[in-house]
């Protein structure tokens, strides 16, 4: 199982101008229709986390990135046994 550094995200995050923070959902946590008006970079650090835009359905690998473009409707999903842990940033405007 990989495991992600979280001081180098952040540090790599900073340099492309989003901050960093980490979340942390219990197992089946939903968070419904989301919309921010700026771009967000989401990325699974353990657990199980299924994210979901304009109708399709994303599972993350450990350390894996994915953008959420601003004004996208979005949902994150702990489809997981276990309590999931991702990391999130919003683009500095």
């Amino acid at each position: 199982m990989s495991s992600v550094n979280q001081a180098e995200v952040r540090q790599r995050w900073a340099g492309r101008g989003f901050s960093c923070d980490l979340w942390v959902d219990s197992p089946g946590r939903v968070w419904n229709d989301f919309v921010h008006e700026c771009d967000e970079l989401v990325m699974l650090v353990e657990g199980e986390e299924e994210f979901e835009m304009n109708k399709r359905k994303y599972y993350l690998q450990i350390g894996e990135e994915l953008l959420i473009p601003a004004g996208t409707t979005h949902t994150a999903r702990n489809v997981g046994r276990t309590t999931s842990k991702w990391l999130y940033g919003y683009k500095r405007q």
